[in-house]
């Protein structure tokens, strides 16, 4: 997939956008379904593709599993054939195309494999922890680590990516496919050579508060949407503001990543500022997301990240980041 569209890409594997000139920083973003991309990274990926960086996502399954918001698409959910994947992945592309990044779906074009699902895609998605959907033949949650691993390898070796980006080992929130996209791309870099760093998406703690806040003052309860509580539970993802190395600060980018979203009918509602999916819970569009080095020893969060220097806690607001936290692309050789 190009931006908007599916088809070719190769003049993005060159040198400049046109395969001369030089090359610019790439950077690539591994997701488990449409949507995921804008909701987690979408500052990130619009602050990248406004510097002139060359940005791509890897979507790993098309959603199937999704559950459908508007009323007048209800019809998709479930049906015979999967028309809710491509209604999705139409959804992605012109995504993408408002983000300015080109887009790739696993599998696609990998020497000698096979597209094995009704919509085009190697995998299924598969669906929450004990669905019927998680027993799928082609549940991507359930593929082989390595089969999957050299599916997402073998883009790696044709991007040449000066870094990639993916979730945690706990998937941001504990979705199967989103812990297994984790596993797959740990996989697909552990075995190459020399591999791009490898950064997860987690959020400070600090940050979760201040947006808590923001929500209880700017969202109207009468709406019916739920605002989650100074004390609620929070996401495996979110962590000590101490283990955040690395970060996007860019306001101004919120507007093309709302506007990506509104792409996404079918998962997100928005609002002014916020947005939420079918559990009805608000999240803010603050317009800053937090990233930490993966070690791919182990999976996990890495100790110490090499281009990281100063007070990682210092929340003082920059373009590019914050004053302890520097951009994806900072102290990273092209």
């Amino acid at each position: 997939m190009s931006p908007g569209a599916d088809g070719g890409r190769d003049e993005a594997l060159a040198g400049g956008a046109d395969g001369s000139g030089p090359r610019r920083p790439r950077l690539l973003f591994v997701h488990a379904h449409p949507d995921d991309e804008t909701l987690s990274t979408g500052v990130s990926l619009a602050h990248h593709a406004l510097l002139g960086h060359d940005v791509h996502v890897l979507t790993c399954t098309l959603g199937e599993e999704g559950e459908v918001i508007p009323p007048e698409l209800a019809h998709l959910e479930g049906a015979p054939g999967d028309p809710l994947a491509r209604h999705r992945r139409a959804e992605l592309a012109s995504a993408l195309a408002t983000l300015g990044v080109t887009g790739h779906l696993l599998g696609e074009n990998a020497p000698g494999h096979r597209l094995r699902t009704e919509a085009g895609t190697a995998y299924r998605d598969s669906g929450m922890a004990g669905s019927a959907a998680a027993r799928h033949p082609l549940a991507f949650a359930a593929a082989d680590v390595e089969e999957a691993g050299s599916l997402v390898r073998d883009l790696v070796e044709r991007l040449r990516p000066d870094v990639v980006v993916t979730y945690d080992a706990h998937g941001g929130y504990l979705h199967p496919d989103h812990v297994q996209t984790h596993r797959v791309t740990v996989a697909a870099l552990r075995a190459m050579p020399s591999p791009p760093p490898l950064y997860a998406v987690v959020t400070p703690r600090s940050w979760v508060a201040d947006d808590r806040a923001w929500l209880a003052a700017n969202v109207d309860a009468a709406t019916g949407v739920v605002v989650p509580g100074p004390s609620d539970p929070l996401r495996p993802n979110e962590i000590h503001d101490d283990l955040v190395t690395r970060s996007t600060v860019d306001h101004d980018a919120v507007a093309l990543q709302e506007a990506a979203l509104r792409h996404h009918a079918t998962q997100v509602v928005l609002g002014r500022g916020w947005y939420t999916l079918s559990n009805r819970v608000a999240a803010r569009l603050a317009g800053r997301e937090g990233f930490a080095l993966v070690d791919l020893a182990t999976g996990g969060l890495a100790s110490d990240d090499p281009g990281a220097s100063g007070d990682p806690a210092d929340g003082t607001v920059g373009r590019t980041g914050t004053a302890g936290r520097p951009g994806l692309l900072e102290g990273v050789s092209a």
